[in-house]
């Protein structure tokens, strides 16, 4: 089972990077044009002046003062019981940037008001790797599964709304939505799949006994075979 689930890990994570680099190739985005301007057309349609200051708000999230508030919101609640994590999400996350700094210059796709460096969203990329890790620290805590379900389900649901604040302000095509998810996708499964390699590597190095000859640096049976000299 563990077998399995290592290469789940590693598989969804390369079936996840294949539709980004898919998604921005030139001749394979052309072909989503017109699934572009028909979703850009229909969300034209949603705006209304009494949702332009909710999803201005939302889009915060997925911005830097969006992700350092979250980010001091999980160090505070995890400092105690899972200080390495505390520790080790701000990284994880700083990672995110670079990675999504280095994809729009590749890439450096123009966004629908025709601004640059529009593909892919920055946005959903950090939120779906955000929200991914923290589902993943429910799933692995003591927590009970009712836990595990509402904080999976509160992740996707303002990720999907965050999502949706980018098209309705017109700053990303669809395709640059899902460029985001793919790539953030991509990046949280190959992360997990890190953390369970060096949680592995750690615990069968604790189960290798160690004998007691070992600690002072000699074999463990030098001192039994050896004979006690003979008083003179």
């Amino acid at each position: 089972m563990d077998w399995i689930r290592r290469h789940a890990l590693l598989g969804g994570a390369t079936l996840a990077l294949g539709s980004f680099l898919g998604l921005a190739d030139g001749p394979i985005q052309h072909s989503w044009l017109g699934a572009d301007q028909a979703t850009r057309s229909v969300i034209t349609l949603t705006r209304l002046p009494e949702l332009d200051t909710p999803m201005r708000t939302l889009s915060i999230l997925g911005e830097r003062a969006g992700l350092v508030s979250l980010l001091a919101l999980d160090f505070c609640l995890l400092w105690r019981p899972r200080r390495h994590w505390a520790l080790a999400l701000p990284v994880i996350m700083a990672g995110t940037g670079g990675l999504q700094f280095l994809a729009k210059w590749a890439v450096n796709r123009p966004r629908p008001n025709l601004a640059q460096w529009g593909y892919p969203s920055g946005h959903v990329l950090s939120l779906v790797v955000f929200f991914g890790l923290v589902a993943y620290l429910l799933h692995t805590s003591r927590m009970g599964t009712r836990w595990h379900r509402l904080g999976g389900a509160a992740g996707a649901t303002t990720e999907l709304a965050v999502a949706f604040s980018r098209l309705y302000l017109d700053v990303h095509w669809l395709t640059d939505v899902i460029g985001g998810f793919s790539l953030g996708l991509a990046y949280l499964l190959a992360t997990i799949w890190l953390v369970e390699f060096y949680r592995r590597r750690a615990s069968r190095a604790e189960s290798v006994p160690v004998a007691s000859g070992d600690l002072m640096g000699e074999p463990a049976n030098s001192l039994a075979g050896a004979q006690a000299p003979t008083p003179a």
